[in-house]
């Protein structure tokens, strides 16, 4: 059975979908004709192969992010649990259990192995990508956790506090992560709900966050998406069908353990809606340095024409301001870096002032945090004039291995 892709939920039970816990966001749970598509074998991402799926995958609409806590201070009951989840994620992929018949199959005395919420569903373009964070490596003690401290790969820094951060400690590290995203949120919740499930004992959650509508595209197919300051956002973005700039920008090519893995980086971003939403059009142009309504950059063109940031507009001043978002992270201005984003917009309900915690959950992919993410942050953090309008709440860093092949296991080059 956990070898048939293609193959929907509703197909193997021939029920109902069930529904999540109370208190999620009603938006968010929707589902859409596309995830709830029967038996497609374009709703299989396959789980296998020479990178983790949901770095290059065709970014989905929905998103489950976790950071956990490793509890175990034994070797091999992390190994055994990433064996554990490398089967159960190649199943969930495939619109499966996470093992067979783990919804009604075993003893009626027992709870099921497989929560449920996801039978009748279809696999619904599910991708589950898996990091490592620095602390797996060596805690705050110093201590090496899992004899694996020598191995800590190089690009898996410790952020520095980046100017206007007011990160909260509950929303920060995390030992291992698990990105789930697909084209229904049920499927991406359900994905990381079991798979910490079965680590119970061994593992526990230390943040989540949902994430709905990608603010990226990651094919050339893609339409460049809207975030929440309603403007198109990523449209250098790093592409699937650009092979030569995954190898340079992207893909770990260091010959050690993390060969063909990435690093991604986290951050929650919360956005001032309320004090945005009184900016004139204008100004809110005038800070992103394109148009508001197709995405041209201010010097004219399409949304994909290349920036002009010595054209002069009125005063003899840049047309592109100096301190627009677009000019800050454009590649021309930092170095020739590129990165892939695979953010998504959160809405997490309103403060007690009645102001909408709402914003980016930006995740993007490099090759090296270092050179590739903390001097382009610090410079836009510094002096981007869209970032009176952001305050970072969130971070984390991840080492992602390569991918795998059926059999073996994810993290296996670096546990042997």
């Amino acid at each position: 059975m956990a070898d048939r892709p293609g193959v929907s939920r509703r197909a193997l039970f021939g029920v109902g979908a069930g529904t999540l816990a109370a208190g999620a966001a009603a938006g968010y749970f929707g589902h859409d004709s596309v995830a709830e598509a029967v038996g497609a074998e374009s709703d299989v991402v396959d789980f296998y192969g020479e990178h983790q799926a949901g770095i290059v995958t065709e970014a989905q609409d929905r998103m489950c992010f976790a950071a956990i806590n490793v509890l175990t201070s034994d070797r091999n009951e992390l190994v055994d649990l990433l064996q554990k989840w490398t089967k159960a994620a190649a199943n969930l992929s495939q619109g499966l259990p996470v093992v067979p018949d783990g919804v009604g199959g075993g003893s009626r005395m027992a709870p099921p192995i497989d929560t449920g919420e996801a039978q009748g569903l279809s696999a619904g373009h599910l991708t589950i990508t898996i990091g490592f964070g620095r602390s797996l490596f060596r805690d705050a003690d110093g201590m090496d956790r899992f004899s694996i401290a020598d191995r800590l790969p190089e690009g898996l820094i410790e952020f520095p506090h980046f100017p206007g951060d007011q990160l909260e400690d509950s929303r920060v590290g995390g030992d291992l992560c698990i990105q789930a995203c697909a084209d229904d949120p049920q499927v991406a919740v359900h994905a990381v709900r079991n798979l910490i499930r079965m680590g119970f004992g061994t593992v526990s959650t230390r943040w989540m966050q949902l994430g709905f509508g990608r603010t990226a595209s990651t094919s050339p197919d893609q339409e460049t998406p809207r975030n929440l300051f309603g403007f198109k956002d990523g449209t250098a973005n790093v592409r699937s069908d650009e092979s030569k700039a995954l190898d340079e920008h992207i893909w770990v090519r260091d010959g050690s353990w993390m060969e063909g893995g990435s690093y991604l980086v986290a951050r929650r971003i919360r956005m001032h809606i309320e004090t945005w939403d009184r900016e004139s059009l204008d100004g809110q142009e005038q800070i992103f340095g394109r148009t508001k309504v197709d995405g041209a950059p201010l010097s004219g063109g399409d949304e994909f024409a290349t920036p002009d940031f010595s054209m002069a507009g009125s005063g003899n001043q840049p047309i592109i301001p100096v301190d627009s978002h677009v000019r800050l992270a454009h590649p021309s201005q930092n170095n020739g870096v590129r990165i892939l984003r695979r953010g998504y917009n959160y809405a997490d309900g309103a403060d007690t002032r009645g102001n909408l915690d709402a914003g980016l959950f930006f995740i993007a992919f490099v090759a090296d945090p270092e050179t590739d993410y903390v001097p382009m942050q610090n410079r836009l953090a510094a002096q981007d004039a869209l970032s009176e309008y952001l305050v970072h709440t969130g971070s984390g860093l991840f080492a992602v291995p390569p991918g795998v092949q059926e059999g073996g296991y994810i993290g296996q080059s670096l546990f042997t």
